[in-house]
């Protein structure tokens, strides 16, 4: 990824750009799938050995406040992160906690009469089941002659 892209990306919400941080959103705008913070520290460590697991677990958090990376809850298993652009939901299977992007559909929000004086930024859609390797398969009926 293009590091003046990324800088400004930083800048334009409040951070400053540092090489740390960059590799960090560069790993993360090239993944294809939802790294664990722990698999981000690998890949970003491998890169460069001076950086340390709480830099990158720190840049991780200010990225997330900064709303540049989303940190997708999975269950009893470690967060994942994924900083693409286009708005999506995401799927997650309950088995061996694969994360899939979805399509965006437009979700309407709750009511002020259920969220009171709460301000509602995004509503955000997490599909929770069996992923297609998972999911059991469904036998033939056919019978065969």
């Amino acid at each position: 990824m293009d590091a003046q892209i990324i800088r400004q990306r930083l800048e334009d919400n409040g951070l400053r750009f540092t090489p740390q941080r960059y590799s960090v959103m560069s790993f993360l705008m090239e993944a294809h799938e939802h790294p664990t913070a722990a698999e981000i520290f690998e890949a970003v460590n491998r890169v460069d050995p001076r950086s340390s697991r709480a830099t990158t677990y720190n840049n991780l958090r200010d990225l997330v406040e900064a709303g540049l990376v989303r940190q997708v809850a999975t269950e009893g298993r470690a967060a994942r992160y994924d900083a693409k652009d286009e708005h999506h939901h995401h799927f997650i299977c309950d088995r061996c906690g694969n994360v899939e992007d979805l399509p965006w559909h437009t979700v309407k929000p709750p009511t002020s009469e259920t969220l009171g004086r709460r301000v509602v930024r995004e509503c955000e859609l997490t599909v929770r089941g069996l992923c297609a390797k998972c999911a059991p398969r469904k036998r033939s009926t056919a019978k065969i002659n």
